[in-house]
């Protein structure tokens, strides 16, 4: 068996260093040093480590030349950095024992980390995950994305409301990052395009008029685990070319002084600025291009730094665009590969589409970006020549192959009807195109992308999502990771298959014990967090019964808090009824325009405030909405969870990610045969997890044919109608109007649009009854005990490391990179 040796470690050099960065960054000595302090000076010693091996990998990459691939993302929800790097550097209870010689606790002082506010949901979060893999496994890469300021918002619950705040993670500084303004690039917008011939008899396009901002990269260490391996993340900040114009300034012009600098700032200001207006979608647009155009300026010199002939570009660098976000890397690497090295139309267009792969993250089509004409062509003027060209030339291809069907043209056109579509130019401007759960890229394959796939079958691909174990599992849950060591060795912190070993302890009463009782030491630990949180006192012998997410229609809380409604009637209809005691858990953040999902919130926390503070249920449910969603907090949920809340209308989840953390922390899945919900199926047992509701293909067949009413089940189910008329007859709020637009989501009594479109009244009942499973299954607690531990067992599948590994195998093409020494902390 591999046993994985501590790195070395030299404890009184390592405290040396600790007291020494106190002294010299805050002239105080240990004593005087405040908490966040005391988390600067020990993560600066700990990154001194890892910039020697940073620096060694670069050099190991610069011999060795691999291929590299970019990860380009609008998001990456790392989380605190310390303990992971602490954990893949193989010294985290070394370090830990260090620190208490000093009277210091590792646990608090990695509270002192802020979540760096550089993404939001399920996207950024798999990004992350994939940058540790892609390091643990040795693979040059580099992630690329935005330095935002204040990230999406820091949500503070007032009155039940979420509100946004701006989320200052930088307010103290980031002791992981390192600013390279050798690297800076130039990034331009608006102006016209000029045409001239060169001496050389080339065309030349020129880009004049325009405004420009400087991106000056941010690097921070990917650290591999246990192999040395550091790779990066770089993120992009906005400076301005010009920082301010004392000329403007002396003719009173104070605007104008500092135009360039509030240009700049505003692109990097937050994530997804509010795009309900012309001027959100101008700033999105220019976020996109910002990063994207920094980034492949980058990645061309830096392959021309080693490289004398750029047309070797494709067989070096893969570009993986996740999601549409960043698809305009499409043109801009055209852009560059013809207007700077003036490379023909044909050569440019084969470097390009061998480069690029684009994933595809979901079946809503409103995340299929569209961009108006006007605005894109005003704003990136070359890029929108080069996007015409590649259309124009794309259009020709479907007339050849489908002659006279203009219906193709207007389905698949990259530039139609006013619009550029960036998924179609991701697709055309590719070699690739994955969905992320096999039933994710069917339904890609057979519905929403149908005639690209016609066209282009070999595109297309499944790549099913994974999660990082080493985060959420290794670090996250100590105890559990602990015990799963102790039963089948460590190998599976790097082969997380290897926990399929854990199966014939399912049945062993004495280890069923041990799993429950670490369960319930994570459920105390959460139920201490949401004391000190929220105020309120929860049972962590209740079920804990968690559905922690970006919040969308289709996800569906809105079921999950009328059927915890529809519990309350149950308990006040028949106060003596048998129940076992349930705290519901919630966690999420809303789209600051997105009124229902935000109503939703309020919902939650208005059903909480009257349900937690009734005599009647005398605690026997729980309410709990956590305020500030995020990877730190999100750590302790998965690892108290006893269920696992997955249910998405059924075809509209890609694949979620939660439901892979819970599973790994041993949480039965409560949920719809939606996304990767499918396959975590298929390697646990329909038999240890809860599954209800439509199928994907009932869904697809209803919104394709119609035939259903929701009216009709509220007409005709009692249960059903007095939990909604409580929404407006003031059971929640005084307010009877508040929650009328939720109603209406589900009615459409006042309008023609579509009613219950995530078909909420339809799986209700199933819904309900799979509840009631849940309750009768947990009081068998050695039968649940054995579910639980059949949950970790088979959650090998949905490690990052494999899901990496086969885009590697099947995309990228990539060398694997070994580096000829271990880490070490001695220096």
């Amino acid at each position: 068996m591999l046993k994985k040796a501590p790195m070395k470690f030299d404890k009184e050099l390592f405290k040396g260093s600790v007291l020494n960065n106190i002294k010299t960054l805050y002239r105080r000595t240990l004593e005087e040093a405040t908490p966040q302090q005391v988390f600067q000076a020990v993560s600066y010693a700990i990154k001194d480590v890892i910039v020697d091996n940073w620096m060694a990998t670069q050099k190991e990459y610069e011999k060795e030349d691999p291929k590299m691939v970019y990860y380009m993302s609008m998001e990456f929800l790392m989380g605190r950095a310390l303990g992971n790097n602490l954990i893949n550097l193989r010294a985290y209870q070394e370090v830990a024992e260090a620190l208490d010689e000093l009277g210091l606790d590792l646990n608090l002082i990695e509270d002192q980390e802020p979540d760096p506010a550089l993404g939001n949901g399920g996207l950024g979060r798999l990004a992350a995950c994939f940058l540790d893999s892609l390091a643990t496994l040795g693979y040059a890469s580099y992630g690329c994305g935005i330095r935002y300021r204040y990230g999406m918002f820091k949500q503070e619950i007032k009155n039940g409301y979420q509100v946004e705040v701006p989320d200052n993670w930088l307010a103290d500084g980031y002791p992981f990052e390192l600013r390279r303004p050798e690297y800076a690039k130039e990034v331009k917008f608006g102006g016209w395009v000029s045409t001239y011939v060169d001496e050389k008899g080339r065309t030349v396009f020129k880009q004049e008029g325009y405004q420009s901002v400087k991106a000056v990269p941010y690097d921070m260490p990917i650290v591999g685990y246990g192999n040395g391996i550091v790779n990066t993340l770089r993120i992009w900040d906005a400076e301005p070319v010009e920082c301010f114009s004392l000329d403007s300034f002396d003719k009173g012009d104070y605007q104008k002084a500092v135009e360039q600098e509030n240009l700049a700032r505003n692109i990097v200001e937050v994530l997804y600025p509010n795009d309900n207006h012309y001027a959100g979608k101008e700033l999105r647009l220019k976020q996109q291009y910002f990063f994207i155009s920094a980034s492949v300026q980058e990645a061309v010199e830096k392959y021309m730094r080693n490289h004398k002939d750029i047309h070797g570009f494709a067989d070096k660098v893969a570009f993986q665009l996740n999601d549409t976000h960043p698809t305009v890397a499409v043109a801009e690497l055209m852009r560059v590969l013809m207007d700077d090295y003036y490379l023909s139309w044909e050569d440019a267009w084969s470097i390009t589409t061998r480069t690029c792969a684009y994933t595809n993250h979901t079946i809503m089509s409103e995340a299929l970006e569209k961009w108006p004409i006007e605005l894109f062509s005003r704003l990136l003027p070359r890029i929108y020549q080069i996007v015409e060209e590649i259309n124009r030339r794309f259009v020709l291809q479907i007339q050849q192959m489908y002659p006279g069907n203009q219906e193709k043209i207007r389905k698949m056109g990259i530039v139609y009807d006013g619009q550029v579509k960036m998924a179609h130019l991701a697709i055309v401007g590719g070699h690739s195109v994955n969905g992320v759960a096999r039933l994710h890229t069917e339904i890609l394959e057979k519905q929403e992308l149908k005639d690209f796939y016609e066209m282009m079958p070999a595109k297309f691909n499944n790549k099913t999502n994974g999660i990082t174990q080493r985060r959420f599992l290794l670090h996250a849950n100590p105890l559990l990771s602990e015990w799963v060591t102790a039963h089948v060795g460590d190998e599976w912190i790097t082969d997380l298959p290897k926990l399929s070993g854990l199966r014939i302890y399912a049945d062993d009463e004495k280890a069923q014990r041990e799993f429950m009782n670490i369960k319930y030491q994570n459920k105390v630990r959460l139920a201490k967090y949401i004391r000190e949180h929220n105020g309120i006192e929860v049972d962590p012998r209740s079920i804990f019964d968690v559905q922690v997410k970006r919040l969308h229609e289709y996800k569906r809380q809105l079921m999950n808090i009328l059927h915890i409604m529809y519990l309350y009637n149950e308990l006040k209809d028949h106060p003596d009824m048998e129940f076992y005691p349930r705290t519901f858990i919630f966690g999420a953040k809303a789209a600051a325009g997105y009124r229902n999902a935000k109503l939703t919130i309020k919902l939650i926390n208005s059903v909480a405030d009257v349900i937690n503070n009734d005599p009647v249920v005398n605690g026997r449910i729980k309410v709990v909405f956590i305020e500030n969603y995020r990877v730190s907090n999100a750590e302790w949920i998965f690892a108290a969870a006893d269920v696992s809340e997955q249910i998405s209308t059924a075809s509209k989840e890609a694949s979620g990610t939660g439901n892979m953390k819970f599973m790994l922390n041993g949480a039965l899945t409560l949920g719809t045969m939606d996304g990767a919900n499918v396959e975590i199926i298929e390697e646990v047992g329909k038999e240890n997890a809860f599954i209800f509701g439509l199928s994907a293909e009932q869904v697809i067949q209803y919104e394709n044919f119609g035939g259903y009413n929701p009216m009709d089940i509220f007409n005709n189910d009692q249960d059903i109608r007095r939990v909604l008329m409580q929404l407006i007859n003031g059971t929640y709020s005084s307010d009877t109007e508040l929650f009328r637009p939720l109603y209406n989501s589900l009615l459409n009594t006042q309008s023609t649009a579509k009613a219950d479109t995530y078909f909420i009244l339809a799986d209700f009942k199933s819904y309900a009854e799979a509840q009631r499973r849940v309750e009768a299954a947990y009081r068998d607690e050695k039968n649940w005990a054995k579910s639980a531990i059949l949950n970790v067992a088979s959650s090998g599948k949905f490690s990052s490391d494999r899901t990496i590994q086969e885009y590697v195998d099947d995309i990228w093409h990539l060398d694997k990179v070994t580096l000829p020494s271990k880490p070490e902390m001695t220096k």
